[in-house]
């Protein structure tokens, strides 16, 4: 007897900077939808949230994961974005791949919450703690994981205050020395960070954070390895093996990540066992911190003079082409694109 396939609504695209990489994911996990065994157990339902916030389903999401490239939008009346596509009706379980603010922040998540339908990924908390940087940093020193020095910083005191400005800037400078790093909070892919080596640029970087988000975070610099660790499952989840970054640009920004050439990923990492090790239990350890579900990567630093191993964040919702660094972790570790994408919806039913 032939069983009903499970109905998968695809969500992508969505309100952010990262709007084209949140397409190219979603083409990828279509893909792999459609292919061997899960061509018989799923049906996809392509929903695409447009750059206007516009819901849209049928033939033109289908061109859109066709074509990978964005649809072009006008600015729409603020009740068009409750009109969602009749086929949300027929999803049984979601599938969103948004990255950034409105996709990965617990915003979204909020919503298929209240849905009453099962999604792929954390919920609520642990996407807006995996999400918010300085929040994500508080819980982690609660829970004893090591990291960088740093300091946590508002707007308002970047813009509102000419007395407060330069006094806040000779502090950072004093307690975290150069080179640092400013980043917006609450933006991923690296968008809007700058690394600093002088007061005149600490100023300009925190002006321009600023314009990006309320809350600023400050970072030392540290000379290390830049590693990276997937997580897969629910209540007993699972680290994969480690991989590694190395790149030519000054750091990991938004156009040395995206630009081809311009980085590349070592898998699994040149690293001694204890270090995989400590990494992998860190990486379980910041996962079941922020309370995620399902997926995320988690990103370190390993000092290898002094064996010292720093978290730097957690990523709840990372990129999902074939390419990106979380399929191809677990692809080292056993798990083909295929079976990941199926595992997936199934951790989203289990939970």
């Amino acid at each position: 007897m032939t069983m009903a396939k499970i109905r998968v609504g695809l969500l992508f695209g969505g309100r952010s900077g990262e709007h084209e990489v949140s397409i190219n994911s979603a083409a990828a996990i279509a893909q792999a939808l459609q292919t061997g065994d899960n061509a018989n157990k799923y049906d996809i339902l392509p929903i695409y949230i447009q750059k206007n916030g516009v819901w849209v389903a049928g033939d033109t999401a289908n061109e859109v994961l066709d074509s990978k490239a964005p649809l072009a939008t006008e600015e729409t009346n603020p009740s068009q974005l409750w009109q969602f596509p009749t086929q949300v009706q027929e999803v049984e379980v979601w599938f969103p791949v948004l990255h950034g603010p409105n996709g990965e922040d617990g915003t979204l998540q909020g919503l298929l919450t209240l849905m009453q339908v099962p999604f792929v990924g954390s919920g609520v908390l642990g996407s807006a703690v995996g999400m918010d940087k300085i929040a994500m940093k508080m819980a982690f020193a609660q829970a004893g994981l090591p990291q960088v020095k740093y300091r946590a910083v508002e707007r308002s005191q970047v813009w509102s205050n000419p007395c407060i400005f330069p006094k806040l800037c000779d502090e950072i400078e004093a307690d975290l020395g150069y080179p640092c790093f400013v980043k917006p909070a609450n933006l991923g892919s690296s968008v809007g960070i700058a690394k600093v080596r002088s007061h005149s640029e600490l100023e300009t970087a925190l002006d321009s954070a600023a314009s990006y988000d309320r809350r600023i975070v400050i970072e030392a610099g540290v000379n290390a390895r830049e590693l990276e660790c997937a997580v897969l499952g629910n209540d007993n989840p699972k680290a994969s093996v480690i991989g590694e970054v190395t790149f030519e640009g000054d750091f990991y920004d938004y156009e040395t990540k995206y630009t081809e050439g311009r980085s590349q990923i070592h898998i699994p990492a040149n690293l001694p066992e204890k270090i995989v090790s400590q990494i992998q239990e860190m990486a379980i350890q910041a996962f079941k911190t922020v309370d995620a579900a399902g997926l995320a990567r988690v990103d370190f630093f390993y000092v290898e003079e002094t064996e010292e191993i720093y978290i730097n964040e957690i990523n709840t919702l990372p990129g999902f082409t074939k390419f990106s660094m979380y399929p191809q972790l677990w692809k080292a570790t056993g798990i083909n694109f295929e079976q990941l994408v199926d595992q997936l919806v199934q951790f989203a039913l289990e939970k």
